[in-house]
């Protein structure tokens, strides 16, 4: 059964309001917001996170080789240009890459190689972004798609998320901020295309069904993967 207009209307109200789960308002962020960690749970937060950074061009490229539409593959591999760059030591850096976070390991006091080589990701944050890369391999591409709709209030989290580490944090060097200053122009263009493409294809009650379970587990991974950091890195 195709669904009328309104029905299209109250998806995407659907949407909008699954991805209100955002990570946002786990108690961990909302003490790093409110300028209640320590550099140890920043330094553990930013190491941690950079799994997470580093597995998007993989979940990008898994979207990539199951999406037929070739329209959709010459918008969506932006993103991966976005994160690992076009040439050596760039790594997106204008964008909001992984080089980008790199620098933002450096500018909270861990080497570039620590980061790097991931010694410091804990267990429950590994098995999260795995599971996530695994998601978009193994399900149908435009559920992968709805699974990045997080995006949808990315730009105010990381407005708020940049005047915290600004207000509250003023031993972080201002030049390893860049990556979230990028999501502030990123994050809209990337999720318009996706609400887009999302909308677009999701036609009947069991495709908008299965979109809005895809965008549930994201928020679960991103959940869980705070869940892992807060038992790591404890409030002393």
């Amino acid at each position: 059964m195709m669904l009328t207009e309104t029905g299209s209307d109250s998806f995407v109200a659907e949407l909008r309001a699954q991805s209100r789960r955002y990570h946002d308002q786990h108690t961990f962020s909302r003490r790093m917001n409110e300028g209640r960690l320590s550099p140890a749970q920043i330094q553990g937060w930013v190491a941690n996170r950079f799994a997470y950074q580093a597995s998007i061009p993989r979940k990008d490229a898994a979207i990539l080789a199951n999406c037929p539409d070739r329209e959709v593959r010459r918008r969506w591999i932006r993103r991966i240009h976005d994160h690992d760059g076009t040439a050596d030591g760039e790594g997106g850096i204008e964008a909001g890459g992984i080089e980008a976070w790199l620098r933002l390991g450096e500018a909270v006091g861990l080497t570039r190689e620590e980061v790097e080589d991931e010694r410091h990701v804990v267990p429950g944050v590994r098995f999260a972004v795995d599971a996530y890369v695994t998601f978009a391999r193994s399900r149908p591409w435009v559920e992968a798609v709805a699974s990045s709709l997080t995006e949808l209030f990315a730009p105010d989290l990381m407005a708020d998320r940049l005047a915290a580490f600004e207000r509250h944090y003023p031993w972080i060097d201002p030049h390893g901020l860049a990556y979230f200053r990028a999501r502030l122009t990123q994050a809209p263009r990337d999720s318009e295309h996706a609400l887009q493409v999302v909308t677009e294809r999701c036609r009947t009650p069991d495709q908008r069904a299965a979109a809005v379970a895809a965008l549930t587990f994201k928020c679960d991974v991103l959940w869980s993967m705070l869940d892992a950091i807060d038992r790591a890195y404890p409030d002393r």
